[in-house]
């Protein structure tokens, strides 16, 4: 049986489709992570610290890196939580954290995600993660 597909970044398709939904305003991206038990830096060994560390450590080293670009582009991390098991969903499915990130509009994060800065730590996030989720959403009105 092959290995499960891990989604780590986009397709070229699914950013074309996040760029073609035509956002207006503000839009809250939802990230499921789920980590590797010791981080690999295999990829990006200037990056790796003196000493194995959990893909938890390593991902908040990239949170730490990634707040001064995210908050300088109009971005906020306004919720990063612990996870566990689904109540509703798949039993065998599991996300070791949710984080909920709002930027200012699709152009802020794409700057944001295109700045030399950001993409200098985002071998963190790649030794940290064994498999990702990214759901960008835009607000509805509720309508009562």
């Amino acid at each position: 049986m092959p290995a499960p597909t891990a989604y780590l970044d986009p397709t070229v398709d699914a950013g074309k489709l996040f760029v073609a939904r035509a956002f207006t305003g503000s839009l809250v991206m939802l990230n499921l992570l789920r980590f590797k038990v010791t981080a690999d830096y295999s990829k990006t060994p200037e990056l790796a610290p003196n000493r194995r560390i959990s893909g938890a450590e390593a991902f908040d080293l990239y949170i730490r890196h990634t707040l001064p670009f995210l908050t300088e582009s109009g971005g906020d991390l306004f919720f990063l939580g612990a996870g566990g098991p689904f109540l509703i969903g798949p039993a065998a499915e599991r996300w070791d954290m949710a984080m909920l990130v709002r930027q200012a509009s699709v152009a802020s994060f794409l700057a944001f995600a295109r700045d030399d800065g950001y993409l200098a730590g985002l071998g963190h996030r790649t030794a940290a993660l064994e498999d990702s989720r990214l759901l960008p959403l835009s607000e509805t009105a509720i309508p009562w």
